[in-house]
């Protein structure tokens, strides 16, 4: 079992090897939380798990047996950070890639799923859980080329106000934080590795960076175990909306 030495809380983050993912849980831990950084990338997060004191796990979201396995080796969870997933391709629904469709909805919803449903009952148990759910603003708007994320992150949004409805009364909050354009590793995955085609997106607005977006989580696992901050939209200053037509409409 994988447990701090301490009586320090336990803080999940998936998605923890760079972008939104690395950065809450260096914020998560200057809170006094034991993170464990959860990836599939094993280099990042071994290395950041051992500058914040906490604890790396090598694993998918989108396999269950690898999710159980995590969810085996821990003994106690207060936060879940559900950060882990992203988008593939900008191609409208008639010309859509159905294997783009399909990853993205099996590592932001099923993911998601995985996680949730494995960690739960240790976070009912923590008696204060906290499970942040980190969307996108396309989970509350669509933009055109983006139907593939869109309905990934609405079906994503939708399973965590769902879940809310479903623990009233169980000792765990539920806030999800819907990020609107954040430079990180985001574009260029979403282009497969294009650096000019990513580039382009940020050109001529300020975006907001991934600590921006972990200063938002962090104040929410602040919060007292009465106070649920239940919808949190996040964009920068230059973002109207995901829409085209805005000044940035791409997220």
């Amino acid at each position: 079992m994988t447990t701090p030495s301490d009586s320090r809380r336990v803080a999940v983050v998936t998605g923890a090897s760079a972008g939104i993912g690395e950065a809450t849980a260096r914020t998560l831990a200057a809170q006094g939380f034991h993170v464990v950084c959860v990836a599939r990338r094993e280099g990042p997060i071994t290395a950041l798990a051992a500058e914040l004191d906490g604890t790396a796990i090598m694993a998918d979201v989108t396999d269950p047996e690898a999710v159980a396995a995590m969810a085996g080796r821990l003994d106690r969870v207060d936060v879940l950070v559900n950060n882990a997933g992203g988008a593939r391709g900008l191609e409208p629904v008639a010309d859509a890639d159905v294997e783009h469709w399909r990853w993205m909805w099996e590592s932001n919803v099923m993911g998601t799923l995985h996680v949730t449903k494995a960690l739960l009952p240790k976070l009912i148990a923590s008696g204060d859980g906290l499970i942040v759910t980190v969307t996108s603003i396309a989970a509350v708007e669509i933009y055109d080329n983006g139907a593939g994320y869109t309905t990934a992150k609405h079906a994503q949004g939708v399973l965590h106000r769902t879940l809310r409805s479903e623990l009233l009364g169980q000792p765990v909050r539920l806030t999800e934080v819907a990020p609107g354009m954040v430079q990180t590793e985001f574009s260029l995955n979403r282009f497969e590795g294009d650096a000019e085609r990513a580039e382009k997106v940020y050109q001529g607005v300020t975006p907001l960076v991934a600590e921006d977006i972990a200063e938002v989580i962090g104040f929410v696992a602040s919060r007292p175990a009465h106070v649920d901050l239940d919808l949190i939209v996040v964009r920068p200053r230059d973002q109207v909306s995901g829409a085209a037509g805005s000044r940035f409409n791409r997220t």
